[in-house]
Order: C-alpha cells, then structure tokens, then sequence
C-alpha cells in the first residue's frame, strides 16, 4: 500500500482484500449521503395547532377592534353602518338597490359589504341582497356580483368559526341549528356544503358556521359554496322581483339536483366498499 500525501483523497488499496472493499464501499456511501443530506433544504416547521388557533383569535379580535374603533370616531361611517343595517332589517328590495347605486363606481364594494353584514349581524335572507344585485346591474353582472359576495361572506363566517370554536358559534347561530348541521356534515362531508347551498330555505350562514368547526379544507369548502350558489343566484338575478312566484319549481329542481348528486356519492362509496381486496404475496 503505498502511503498517502496531506492532500491526498482516502488511501487506495494495493489488494482486493474483501475487507478493504468493504471498507471503501462503506465509506464512499457515508461520503455520498452527507452530501445530500447537506444539500437537502429544511422542512416548513409547522406550528402546533394550539397556537394556529391563538394566531386566527388574534387576528379576528384584531379586524373587529379596528372596526369597531372606525365606528366610534367617523360619524359617517357609523351613519352608513346603521343605514345599511336598517335597510337590510326591512328586506325592502328597492331601497337597497337605491342603497348599492348611491355609491357609483364603489357600488360592487357596497353590495359585498352587505353580502358580509347580512351573513354577521342581519337576520334576513341573502337572496335580497341578490334581488336588488339583478335589479341593479342586470343578470349576468347582478349574478356575477352575488357570487362573489355569497362566497366572500361564506369564507368570513367559515373563519369567524375556526377562529372562535364552537362555544361562541353557538351563541352566534343558535345549538339546535349547529346540532342539526353536525348530523348533517357528519353524513354527507364536502357534499353537505353543496346540497346546502342550492336548496333554498336551509340557512346559508349555519353552513359556513358549521363547516369551520370541521376538518374540510377551506379551498373545498370554497368550491363546494360556488357551485352550490351558482344556479340559485343565477335564477334571482334574472327574475328580479318575480322572483319568489318561481321558488316552488326551483326548489323541485334543486332537490332533483341534489338526490342526483347525493345518490352518485353513495353509489360510489359503496361500489369501493365492495370491491374485493388482494393481500400482497
């Protein structure tokens, strides 16, 4: 074996002595795998869920101190806060219209804001708000706009709910309405949000409340709301004040809608429960 300079690599071997190659091997793999470990980037440190939660509190105690603080210094903010609630309060279609109008080029921004206010502080229906969208904007962009706005007060009810947990959501939304929609969620998971949301007079805003209780994901959530309200915001906006003369057939077609989709859910689910399982040899 001959001997090794100072700068020289691992010492060579004069003999294929199976121990020297052993060796050798070993070494080289050693060398190999704390260069990759060397060069592999560091995992995302994830937080634990405990302070995920502190984290959204803070934020939303934060949002809300701001607005409340807006409130109470700007007398024309709170002048159109409470005008929005009262008009909102009475369910006067024209009037919110006229409301959303008065506001020219902000008044997308107006109709969402109400979208938003409807779904925390007003107990009335949305679809008002999307009567006075189509009456306003015409059908295609008074249905566009309703969308947006549905699903825009969906996410903050859905985070209002992960955020807080389920004690004030049940303050906010009443027990027994939450009770009904866990059996609901329970059953049913992501296509709980989509029957919800295309058959009318089950209430949108115990939906959103409830699904942030739950392990859905937001961006499922999200798409199950849009294609859940998207028939039933088209159907408003383009009947307008007719609107509810109509409810009848769209509530038959939404339940034929829904037993289609909710009997394809189980089908599926029990086609896999059957299909027979190999054990690996």
């Amino acid at each position: 074996m001959r001997k090794r300079g100072c700068g020289d690599g691992p010492a060579e071997l004069s003999s294929p002595s199976p121990n020297g190659i052993i060796f050798h091997a070993g070494w080289k793999r050693a060398q190999l795998a704390r260069s990759k470990n060397s060069l592999t980037p560091p995992g995302p440190v994830k937080l634990p869920a405990r302070t995920v939660r502190w984290i959204r509190f803070a934020l939303l105690v934060a949002v809300a101190a701001f607005f409340g603080l807006v409130y109470l210094i700007s007398d024309g903010f709170r002048e159109e806060f409470n005008r929005a609630l009262v008009i909102l309060g009475r369910g006067d279609i024209d009037g919110l219209r006229d409301y959303i109008l008065s506001y020219g080029l902000w008044a997308p921004v107006a109709s969402s804001f109400l979208m938003v206010l409807q779904a925390i502080a007003a107990p009335v229906p949305s679809f008002i708000i999307t009567f006075a969208n189509g009456l306003a904007f015409g059908t295609f962009w008074g249905w566009m706009l309703s969308l947006f706005g549905h699903t825009l007060a969906a996410a903050v009810c859905f985070w209002i709910s992960r955020a807080l947990g389920r004690v004030p959501v049940e303050i906010l939304v009443g027990k027994a309405g939450l009770q009904s929609a866990d059996r609901w969620f329970a059953r049913w998971g992501t296509y709980a949000v989509f029957a919800g949301r295309l058959i009318p007079g089950i209430s949108f805003d115990v939906i959103s409340y409830a699904a942030g209780l739950t392990r859905m994901r937001f961006s499922s959530f999200l798409l199950a709301t849009a294609l859940g309200i998207a028939p039933q915001t088209l159907f408003y906006s383009f009947l307008g004040r007719q609107a509810p003369e109509y409810v009848g057939l769209f509530m038959v077609f939404s339940v034929v809608v829904v037993a289609g989709v909710v009997g394809t859910a189980v089908y599926r689910r029990r086609k896999r429960r059957r299909k027979p399982r190999y054990d690996l040899l």
